[in-house]
């Protein structure tokens, strides 16, 4: 089967025209922007001292930042692309035009990949320009590697987002799976690794640990971001359970990618 790039462009332009029109990109934007300016200026006044101080620090303290709300808004910008054509009666109508049910799927997916790839580059980008007077070549290259790295996240959520709104009957339903993916994969699923740790003192899980982690997108997104910087992956205690041959960006970047793949396959596959 033959993909024809001209109907996936035409819709993904549609995908993140609809979004910019709307302002859903500006809003976005504003919310990174404002929680990454506090975060630079502000994140070591616990040590009494106001103003940005750190790189290292301060791509720490974003990262925790990025891994609560990318996913969030990734998980909600997506899960009613499906079943909300359906329950609006469209979808229909547009797999009774000469385009294919993978242009389709293939199309909205890179139009909302690319509003949330510029919300995150407008967002943590202004912040980058701030930083730029602060910093030297290769810290400002670190913190592209962020943001570079904050948009593969959103991308790998986004697709979790398009299985469930493929697989869900409706939209109630697909904005409850949402919010629970969210609640696992940001808040719960390293609690329960910890716990098993915990409860059997590193005898059940402790070797098999490092590849736990690599079942969650967010997870990865931490490691690839804090194991580089010298200062703080001690403080998270990477350097004694994630062993340094895992922690290669190349390893963690195509465990990235398989997490943007894998869920956008099986969403085609379910669609199809």
């Amino acid at each position: 089967m033959s993909l024809e790039l001209k109907q996936i462009g035409i819709i993904a332009q549609k995908e993140f025209w609809d979004r910019i029109r709307n302002r859903w990109v500006l809003a976005v934007s504003v919310i990174f922007t404002f929680f990454a300016l506090v975060i630079a200026y502000f994140g070591a006044s616990q040590r009494g001292v106001v103003g940005f101080s750190n790189i290292e620090l301060t791509i720490a303290s974003l990262v925790s930042l990025a891994i609560y709300l990318v996913p969030l808004i990734a998980l909600i910008l997506g899960f009613d692309t499906i079943v909300g054509e359906r329950e609006r009666g469209s979808l229909d109508l547009l797999l009774s035009l000469p385009i294919s049910r993978l242009e389709l799927l293939l199309g909205k997916y890179l139009g909302l990949s690319s509003a949330l790839a510029f919300s995150t580059v407008a967002g943590f980008g202004l912040v980058g320009l701030f930083l730029s007077y602060h910093i030297d070549l290769p810290a400002l290259a670190q913190y592209a590697g962020f943001m570079l790295s904050t948009i593969f996240m959103g991308m790998a959520f986004l697709s979790l987002s398009f299985l469930v709104s493929v697989l869900a009957g409706n939209k109630t339903t697909a904005s409850g799976a949402a919010v629970a993916l969210w609640f696992f994969y940001v808040l719960i699923y390293d609690l329960i690794l910890l716990g098993i740790l915990v409860v059997t003192e590193g005898q059940v899980g402790g070797d098999l640990f490092p590849y736990l982690l690599l079942l969650n997108p967010a997870d990865i997104f931490r490691i690839l971001n804090i194991f580089g910087l010298e200062q703080v992956k001690t403080l998270y205690g990477l350097a004694t359970v994630f062993p340094e041959s895992l922690a290669s960006p190349w390893v963690l970047s195509g465990a990235m990618l398989f997490w943007i793949v894998a869920p956008l396959g099986l969403a085609y596959w379910k669609f199809r």
